[in-house]
């Protein structure tokens, strides 16, 4: 059952219920008004008849009771029945002086019956009885004024009272039925207008787990199904996100295994061409030097790229202790390196760094740095209008670090996707000067590793500019600046290279390769 449909009958069942218990109270309350209204008038006629009788048998009470009672009778029976009513008056042995005939005709015995119980152990009494369909009410005192005590009866008919309220009672059945139909109809379309949102909400999500996950609910109510439908969408949004992460790394998952499959496919069919070429070919001894260097070329470079993914990979297998380095001592190590590359390439190239100090791995950061430089080497093909900066400030809010070459630049819409492993802006450039576009990847990951940011600003044919920006330590502060918080006490780092002597060696002595 819908819920809305559970709405309706719960809330009809409720307002019938209700009604029904209103209709009971406000009928009984009024039946019981005009009841009492009639008995007080019955019990006010009996007592004036009780008075009228003692004081019309006192008036003649020396000619005795036989001709007091009847004369008295005579004198204030009209008086008194004017109204409806009917009088009895009766001796204690059950004959009567008045009312025989009456009594008779509407069931002596239940007469009887009725003024028995009425009076009781009392000397007055009333009831209400049903004979033959009819309600009568019947009042009975009992008066000592004659020799021979007698009883005074009165008879009312209470009909009326009864038949107005059966007719108030049918009319209420009546008008509770319409005002059910009238209800039920407003009920129903107040139980679809109520549901309808969540209707909308559950059909929106249907159609999303079809597919169709643009789709958003729209509804600006501030209730509770408002809020619901916020609720809805942020998760719709974070759903959305997830896929798109999962897509994205299974996109890139392809994508490095394409990238590496097709790494390894060029230097190994070098390698088993040239192999072949050997055992079966005669060749001069220029030849077979050739292809011995070609297989030995080719073989340094597979080699380079199993060190560089082992790198890759082996960062989440070992922990990271980080310790306090001077800048001044990072400094001197990239410009003994550094500066033969850059004579053999005709490039001007100036190292330069403020005293400071970093915390962090030293044979990592020195992998960074030669890796960020190795890629501005690349992108230099200006011959001796190149130039390349490493330039390391103290910056409020750490110690920035930023490679700065006039190179050939990164299109705007990949510079999100130069971190990614294999992937490589200028393919056949890179593959030619011996790149396997995983030197990007490790950078990223040793910047993670330091609590570090990486920012890239490039333009093509003008240049790009690689900032990693390092947080605030104890000894980075510019002159001015508040104490800030750096990254001691990060010695339980997520796990890093398992063996960084090798990555940093080998990213010096083959910059240019990375």
């Amino acid at each position: 059952m819908k819920f809305a449909d559970k709405l309706f009958f719960a809330t009809i069942a409720l307002l019938t219920l209700i009604f029904t218990a209103f209709g009971i109270w406000m009928l009984s309350s009024n039946f019981s008004q005009m009841l009492n209204r009639e008995i007080d008038r019955a019990n006010s006629q009996s007592r004036m008849f009780h008075y009228l009788f003692e004081m019309g048998c006192r008036s003649m009470e020396e000619f005795g009771d036989d001709y007091a009672v009847p004369r008295t009778i005579d004198s204030i029976v009209d008086n008194v029945e004017r109204d409806g009513a009917h009088c009895f008056i009766g001796k204690m042995d059950g004959t009567y002086y008045y009312g025989g005939e009456y009594l008779e005709a509407v069931g002596f015995q239940e007469v009887t019956e009725a003024l028995t119980g009425a009076l009781g152990e009392e000397t007055y009494g009333y009831c209400i009885r049903d004979i033959g369909g009819s309600y009568y009410m019947f009042t009975a005192a009992i008066s000592d004024v004659t020799k021979e005590p007698v009883i005074l009866g009165m008879c009312m008919d209470l009909t009326p009272v009864y038949r107005d309220r059966q007719g108030l009672m049918n009319q209420y059945r009546l008008a509770l039925v319409i005002l059910l139909l009238v209800g039920s109809v407003c009920v129903y379309a107040l139980s679809r207008y109520i549901t309808r949102p969540i209707s909308r909400l559950n059909k929106l999500a249907g159609r999303i787990a079809e597919g169709s996950y643009e789709l958003r609910s729209h509804n600006k109510s501030r209730d509770e199904i408002g809020t619901l439908a916020r609720n809805f969408n942020r998760m719709a949004d974070r759903l959305v996100e997830q896929m798109e992460e999962k897509v994205k790394e299974a996109r890139q998952k392809e994508d490095f295994t394409a990238a590496f499959a097709h790494e390894l496919k060029t230097p190994l069919t070098s390698i088993i061409g040239y192999a072949d070429m050997l055992n079966s070919m005669k060749l001069s001894e220029e030849e077979r030097s050739e292809a011995y260097f070609y297989i030995y070329s080719q073989g340094k470079r597979l080699e380079s790229l199993s060190h560089k993914l082992l790198d890759l990979v082996g960062m989440d297998k070992n922990p990271l202790a980080l310790r306090p380095i001077q800048t001044r001592q990072l400094e001197e190590n990239i410009r003994t390196t550094m500066r033969p590359i850059f004579r053999q390439r005709g490039i001007k190239g100036k190292i330069s760094m403020d005293k400071g100090t970093l915390h962090g791995d030293m044979e990592l950061l020195l992998s960074l740095f030669y890796n960020l430089l190795d890629n501005a080497v690349k992108a230099m093909d200006k011959g001796e209008d190149g130039f390349i900066l490493l330039k390391g400030t103290v910056r409020e809010g750490g110690y920035e670090v930023k490679v700065v070459d006039n190179g050939r630049g990164i299109p705007k819409e990949e510079i999100s996707r130069v971190t990614e492993a294999f992937y490589m802006v200028d393919k056949s450039r890179s593959r030619k000067e011996g790149g396997a576009g995983i030197g990007m990847a490790l950078c990223q990951k040793i910047i993670l590793l330091h609590g570090a940011t990486l920012k890239i600003d490039s333009r093509l044919g003008e240049g790009t500019v690689m900032k990693v920006i390092f947080p605030m330590q104890a000894g980075n502060r510019p002159p001015g600046a508040v104490s800030g918080t750096g990254v001691q006490g990060r010695e339980n780092r997520p796990p890093v290279l398992g063996k960084r002597a090798k990555a940093g060696t080998q990213a010096g002595k083959e910059a240019g390769k990375g």
